[in-house]
């Protein structure tokens, strides 16, 4: 069990971070809490990156050598799902669950989210700081959002969100962004098949993983080694990915295409 917060889950906030010190015009969105989970020289370096001529000789691409790609993915993603959670919140929705929920704190800033219940379910060893962090610049967490700690590697979800208030048969939006990667394939297994079974007919799952090749070396790709031996050093190593060109699941009726 790990007894810190997640490393990878600060890394994320940086990344996230830096994305929103771009210029608004070109930038994909702005976390105005990332900064928030970072230490002090990180923040400093975040100011400094929002001033026109600093922020252009920002040396950001010294990480992403130390750890090729996850800068730009994190980007990229984290804009997809906020784009398919609006969606989604305009098509009417009675919940959000975000699994692994890290340091994102899209349910404090995406418009309209407030209208919901949201569920953010996480390690019990991270929790605290979000809480913290959360509660510092909001003065209390938001009514409509409930903090679930859970370490889905020994305890099932649908026994811990019940509890916590989760409507089943109602309309569900899931986001498991950054989490698949971590857990066995039995845990995802069970965690797919207590959204789809759960949720009401239109509900979605939208999820990020990574390739099973990647971890058994059969396909190469490019800063994996790196990628691979960062998450190892950091006590978070991968442990599952899935193949692109099979199904992650049955299909179910009552789950929406799911989104990779």
């Amino acid at each position: 069990m790990r007894q810190t917060g997640s490393h990878t889950a600060a890394l994320v906030a940086l990344y996230r971070g830096i994305e929103s010190a771009r210029p608004a015009g070109v930038r994909l969105f702005e976390d105005p809490f990332a900064p928030a989970f970072l230490a002090a020289r990180a923040r400093w370096a975040l100011r400094l990156a929002r001033l026109p001529v600093m922020g252009a000789a920002m040396p950001w691409s010294l990480l992403d050598g130390h750890w090729a790609g996850p800068r730009g993915t994190v980007a990229v993603r984290t804009r997809y799902i906020h784009d398919a959670l609006l969606d989604a919140l305009r098509g009417g929705l009675a919940q959000v669950v975000i699994l692994g929920a890290g340091f994102d704190c899209r349910a404090y800033r995406l418009p309209g989210i407030e209208q919901v219940r949201v569920f953010e379910a996480d390690h019990p060893a991270t929790q605290p700081h979000k809480r913290e962090i959360v509660t510092r610049r909001l003065g209390a967490i938001p009514p409509h959002v409930t903090l679930v700690p859970v370490d889905l590697t020994a305890q099932p979800l649908d026994a811990v969100i019940t509890s916590a208030g989760y409507r089943t048969g109602a309309r569900t939006f899931f986001v498991c962004e950054g989490l698949t990667h971590y857990l066995s394939p039995e845990v995802v297994d069970a965690v797919f098949r207590y959204a789809a079974r759960s949720a009401a007919a239109g509900s979605r799952l939208v999820f990020t993983y990574i390739q099973r090749a990647m971890l058994d070396g059969s396909v190469r790709f490019e800063g994996a080694e790196n990628t691979l031996a960062t998450v190892r050093r950091a006590g978070e190593p991968y442990t599952f990915g899935f193949d692109p060109a099979e199904p992650p699941w049955p299909r179910s009726s009552e789950m929406s295409e799911c989104k990779t």
